[in-house]
């Protein structure tokens, strides 16, 4: 398991108590916190890469079984949490990189009445779009190239967004690919969708550093079961 750092930029102590610099007057909480978050980005990039590695290092064999598992541990996820997809607007993902594959899935629950969305890039630094899936959708190529449903797809509001994790904590905080979507998105639609993070247990991180920023899913999913839930939700 990974370790986050445990000394300041630099990997050196302080010389003094950081209240000290603050009483002389030298110490600047913005720039402080400025460093603090250029710190935690880095970090943070430097996981990322690790966990893609080790994602992408493993066989067929063991991406289809992780992927089948947690199929399965959602199909039962959804069952508790309201007797079922039908009826119900999930927003799913494209898998990329490694990530579990849940696209049977989507095939079955779109074939017992749920109604499927995928999220599309279509703004940069926005939240994202949400447009209808079916198996006869021809999709096109969006933002990283991942495969998404053509402009004149219908948009939709989900009242379900699985997220994939590259890495996770408890508390349901998620480590992503650093561009945000998912954040902004979770902070923008009202009523918040119920989140559910899709990955691996290997991916468990010890902390994500969470920032102001940093918005908790509702329910962690991995291939050996619910890792997380958010009692309030």
């Amino acid at each position: 398991m990974s370790k986050t750092p445990s000394t300041p930029p630099g990997g050196k102590g302080y010389a003094s108590s950081p209240c000290m610099a603050e009483e002389t007057g030298l110490y600047d909480p913005q720039a402080a916190a400025a460093r603090h978050a250029a710190d935690v980005a880095r970090w943070r990039k430097a996981e990322r890469s690790r966990l893609r590695a080790e994602r992408l290092a493993m066989s067929v064999a063991e991406r289809q079984a992780a992927g089948d598992a947690l199929s399965g541990h959602l199909r039962q996820l959804l069952k508790s949490r309201s007797g079922g997809a039908d009826g119900q607007i999930i927003s799913f993902y494209w898998p990329i990189k490694g990530e579990p594959d849940l696209r049977p899935l989507m095939a079955e629950l779109h074939a017992g009445g749920a109604t499927i969305a995928l999220p599309i890039v279509e703004t940069k630094a926005a939240p994202l779009v949400f447009r209808l899936w079916t198996p006869e959708t021809r999709l096109v190529r969006g933002d990283w190239n991942i495969p998404v449903p053509p402009p004149d797809a219908p948009q939709l509001t989900p009242g379900i967004v699985l997220a994939p994790l590259v890495g996770w904590a408890n508390g349901g905080y998620r480590l992503g690919y650093g561009g945000g979507y998912f954040d902004r998105t979770l902070a923008a639609l009202s009523p918040r969708p119920f989140a559910i993070g899709i990955g691996l247990d290997a991916a468990q991180l010890p902390t994500i550093l969470p920032q102001p920023h940093d918005i908790p899913l509702d329910v962690v999913l991995t291939e050996t079961g619910e890792q997380f839930a958010n009692t309030a939700s």
